[in-house]
C-alpha cells in the first residue's frame, strides 16, 4: 500500500500545470505513435516557423526601414520567391526520400513511452536547457569534422553552404539528405542520452527547430539569441559569418566551444 506521503507527492505531480496538456496528448497516443507522425510533424513545424520570415523578406524589398535589421542586402520580391520556392522543393524531396521514411522505420521499431504523469514546469525547463547544451556540444564536434575532413565536406556538408551570401530561414534544413539525417540523430540521441520525458523532448525539438531557423533567418532580431545572451549566445550574425567564410563559428547556438577551442571568428 502507498503511504500518505507518496499519495501526496503523486497528487501534487498530477495537479501540475503541464498535466492537462499531457493528458490531452495521451488521448491521441495512437496518432503520436503512428510511423509518419515524427517526420511529418518536423516538416510542418519547420515550415510554420519559417513562414513569418518569408513575409519579412518580401516586406524588406518594399520597406527600407527593415534593411537595418538585415545581415545581407535586400533583393527583389521575385528573387525572394524564387529562392524560397527552389529551397522548399529541395527540402520536400529530402523529407520524402530520407527523413520521413527513416523516422517511420525508427518509430515502428521503438516502443512508445507514455508515462501517466507529466514533468513539472521546472523539470521540463531543466531538461530542455540541458538537452540544448548537449546538442550544441555534439553539433559543434560534428560540424567541425564536416569542415576538417574534405570528403565529409564535399559529400555531406557542402550543399548546405549554397546560402553563403543571402541567407533565408528555410535554409536551416536545406542540406544533403545525409546531413539532415545526421542532425536528426544528434537531436534524438541528445534527448535519449538524458532520458527526457516525452513532453520535455517535444519542447526540446520545438526550441531546437526555432533556434535553427533563427540562425539562418538573415536578420539581427531584437530578441535574437545574441541579444538575449550577449556573452554566450551566437545567433544569426554569428552563424552567417560562418556561411560567408565557410570556416569557424562551428557551434550552432552558443559561443562557448568556439571560444575555448579557438575557432571563433
Amino acid at each position: 500500500m502507498q503511504s500518505h506521503e507518496e499519495e501526496d507527492v503523486g497528487l501534487e505531480a498530477i495537479q501540475g500545470a503541464l498535466q492537462p496538456m499531457w493528458d490531452a496528448m495521451l488521448r491521441h497516443r495512437d496518432v503520436l505513435a503512428a510511423p509518419l507522425t515524427p517526420g511529418l510533424s518536423a516538416l510542418f513545424i519547420h515550415l510554420v516557423l519559417c513562414a513569418p520570415f518569408l513575409l519579412l523578406d518580401m516586406l524588406a524589398c518594399v520597406y527600407p526601414r527593415l534593411h537595418s535589421y538585415q545581415i545581407s542586402e535586400s533583393t527583389s520580391v521575385m528573387r525572394v520567391l524564387r529562392r524560397w520556392s527552389t529551397t522548399l522543393v529541395r527540402i520536400l524531396v529530402n523529407y520524402a526520400t530520407v527523413i520521413v521514411p527513416f523516422t517511420a522505420v525508427l518509430q515502428s521499431l521503438m516502443t512508445p513511452r507514455f508515462p501517466l504523469l507529466a514533468p513539472t514546469c521546472l523539470q521540463l525547463c531543466i531538461h530542455v536547457v540541458l538537452c540544448v547544451l548537449l546538442f550544441d556540444l555534439l553539433f559543434f564536434a560534428w560540424h567541425w569534422a564536416l569542415h576538417r575532413f574534405r570528403w565529409l565536406f564535399v559529400h555531406v556538408h557542402q550543399l548546405h553552404h549554397r546560402h553563403h551570401r543571402v541567407p533565408i530561414a528555410l535554409a536551416a534544413q536545406d542540406a544533403s539528405g545525409a546531413e539532415l539525417l545526421s542532425l536528426l540523430l544528434l537531436a534524438l540521441g541528445s534527448a535519449r542520452l538524458l532520458g527526457l520525458h516525452p513532453l520535455s523532448e517535444v519542447a526540446f525539438h520545438l526550441l531546437n527547430s526555432w533556434l535553427a531557423v533563427e540562425d539562418h533567418c538573415g536578420y539581427r532580431l531584437p530578441w535574437g539569441l545574441q541579444r538575449l545572451l550577449p556573452w554566450l549566445g551566437a545567433g544569426a550574425p554569428h552563424h552567417q559569418l560562418h556561411h560567408s567564410l565557410q570556416k569557424g563559428n562551428y557551434a550552432p547556438y552558443f559561443t562557448l566551444w568556439d571560444r575555448l577551442l579557438g575557432t571563433e571568428l
